[in-house]
Parts: C-alpha cells; sequence; structure tokens
C-alpha cells in the first residue's frame, strides 16, 4: 500500500480538513498520515507523496520550511511553487504579467513606508490567513509605520494595499482548484473589522460560507494559473475581489491553503484520488 504524509503544524484538531482528507486517501487504498513539518523524528524518505496541506505556522520561519521542502523527495505541491507562492512579492509578477491585482506597495527591510490616501491595509509578505495583517484608516498613518517597523524589526518584510470596499460588502471570493480543474467556491466575509484577538477560530469559521464560483471569475483564476504555469497543481486557491468593475487578484494561495473541503465532501474525494494518481 502507497503512503501519504500530510504536512500540518503542532497542535491539536489544528485543520477541520485533515479527517475528510485522511479518510478519502484510504478510501482511495492510500495510507494517509498526519505529520507535522518540522517534527525532526518524522523520517520524510519513507512515505511515497508528502502533500503540504496545514503548516501554517511556516511564516515566521520561511527559510527553515522551505529548507525542509527542499530536502523532500517528492512533495506536493512542488517545491518551485512553494518558494514562489510564499512571499507575496509574486504580486508584482502577476501584475507586470498583466493579471489585475490589488495595487500593492512593498516596504522591504530597510525601506520607508508610504501608504495610500484612503483606507489601507498592512500585513508581510510573507504572512498566513490575518495574522499580523491590520486595516488602517487614511488618518492613521503614524499607527501604521510603526506596524511596519515591527514588521521590519523581525526581519520581515511588509505589504501595503488599499482597503478594498467590496469586500465589505461582497467579501473575497475563494475559488478551489484541484488537479488543475475548478472545484467549488466560497465567500470570506471581511476579517479585519476586529481586533486581531478576536479573530480565533470560531469567528473565521463564521465568516465563510459557500458561493456560487461566477464564470467570469473562474475563467480570471484559471487564466492567472495557467499562465504561471500551475494549471496542473494537486490544489490550488485564487482569492479574488471586485476592484474597479472587474475581478483582481488579493491573494495566490498556493502553499498550504484551506480548501474547506467540509464544506464541500465530494472534493475530498477528487484531492484523494488526484494524491492517488500520483504515488501509482
Amino acid at each position: 500500500m502507497s503512503s501519504v504524509a500530510v504536512a500540518t503544524c503542532a497542535g491539536d484538531d489544528v485543520d477541520p480538513d485533515s479527517g475528510p482528507l485522511l479518510d478519502a486517501l484510504a478510501s482511495e487504498g492510500l495510507e494517509g498520515e498526519l505529520c507535522v513539518w518540522d517534527d525532526p523524528a518524522v523520517d520524510w524518505s519513507r512515505f511515497d507523496l508528502v502533500v503540504v496541506r496545514s503548516t501554517w505556522d511556516y511564516a515566521p520561519r520561511r527559510a527553515e520550511f522551505l529548507a525542509w521542502a527542499r530536502s523532500v523527495a517528492r512533495i506536493a505541491n512542488p517545491y518551485r511553487v512553494l518558494e514562489y507562492s510564499s512571499d507575496k512579492h509574486y504580486l508584482a509578477d502577476l501584475a507586470a504579467r498583466g493579471h489585475a491585482t490589488v495595487p500593492s506597495l512593498f516596504c522591504d527591510v530597510g525601506a520607508s513606508p508610504a501608504f495610500p490616501s484612503g483606507d489601507f491595509v498592512v500585513k508581510p509578505c510573507v504572512g498566513a490567513g490575518s495574522l499580523d495583517a491590520e486595516r488602517y484608516r487614511f488618518d492613521e498613518h503614524e499607527r501604521a509605520a510603526a506596524h511596519v517597523a515591527r514588521l521590519h524589526a523581525i526581519g520581515r518584510d511588509a505589504l501595503i494595499q488599499p482597503y478594498v470596499a467590496s469586500v465589505d460588502e461582497v467579501g473575497e471570493r475563494a475559488l478551489v482548484f484541484v488537479d488543475g480543474s475548478f472545484s467549488h467556491a466560497m465567500t470570506k466575509a471581511a476579517m479585519l473589522n476586529v481586533a486581531s484577538l478576536d479573530r480565533n477560530a470560531l469567528f473565521r469559521r463564521e465568516q465563510m460560507s459557500v458561493a456560487t464560483g461566477e464564470p467570469d471569475a473562474v475563467a480570471f483564476a484559471s487564466n492567472v494559473l495557467e499562465d504561471g504555469g500551475f494549471g496542473g497543481l494537486l490544489y490550488g486557491r485564487v482569492d479574488v475581489v471586485r476592484l474597479d468593475g472587474r475581478w483582481a487578484v488579493m491573494e495566490l494561495e498556493l502553499v498550504e491553503p484551506s480548501l474547506f473541503l467540509t464544506y464541500r465532501p465530494e472534493a475530498a474525494t477528487t484531492l484523494a484520488r488526484a494524491v492517488a494518481r500520483r504515488v501509482a
């Protein structure tokens, strides 16, 4: 029987998707095992494939995470994708390729920040979810600059973006792709309108709802993936928002995105079958 490691981070019940995925792998005749990515006791070479899933603590240790990923012989998504998508500087690359993105100002360590004229967001270039991300009013430049300084002090580049008003009205659309094909969509309601301490697991889950992926949004996201050479990945998620009357990329999630399998159980089967094809 082929064996598959599902890479996660330390903690209890970290990811609600883990159970459905392990069950689906078993149904496909695969032996799945949940393993913590930075656990030195794990022998990664004994697995036929390592599937990166909820490695959500990697952001402050990206170099360590990438060194681990590079050391794994068979990993999905592949190393080059993990390296590219784990740093939001990729937004500049997408924009240069002609894709609509949320306008992004990168303030790397040592640089001085500049802020948009309206409400805006400061977040780390390497981050997970809304951790270390905050929304600021147009007149809160001093507070925002202190946020940037805190990120710089621990060696993290900052990303500054205008706050997209449509997030308050219709939310972000999270478009999930499995094995290169569109699977399902979710709506993420606004996350940054409450204090960071209030963004607990229950709050985050309450902000999620099943959506119908608009055909133009799906086509846009598919084109972004194909153009970047990411069309045939085991999994991926493109988070898009409405901006100036069109869809724009908020984030390209190819490392450890939630795939919301508990909302669409058949997607777990689709993912497990895609894993099975990769270890056949």
